[in-house]
C-alpha cells in the first residue's frame, strides 16, 4: 500500500521538494532581514548630517540581491 504525497506547492502550484521548501523559508528570512535593515539604512542616511552617499552602496546590493534570488 503506497501513501499518498502531499508536497508542498510553489506560488505557481507546482510541486515542491523538502530542499525547495526549505530554501523557500531561508529566503523569506533573507528578505525580511534585508528589508529591515534597508529600512534602518535609510533611517540612518536621513539624520545623517554628512550627506551620506551610502545610499547607492545599498541601492547596487539591493539591485545585486534582488538579481542572485532570481537563480535560487
Amino acid at each position: 500500500m503506497s501513501a499518498k504525497g502531499s508536497a508542498a506547492k510553489s506560488a505557481s502550484g507546482a510541486a515542491m521538494s523538502k530542499y525547495d521548501v526549505e530554501v523557500e523559508a531561508r529566503l523569506k528570512a533573507i528578505e525580511s532581514e534585508l528589508k529591515s535593515l534597508r529600512t534602518q539604512c535609510d533611517a540612518h542616511s536621513n539624520t545623517s548630517h554628512s550627506g551620506g552617499g551610502g545610499g547607492e552602496k545599498v541601492e547596487e546590493l539591493w539591485q545585486w540581491y534582488q538579481e542572485a534570488k532570481k537563480h535560487v
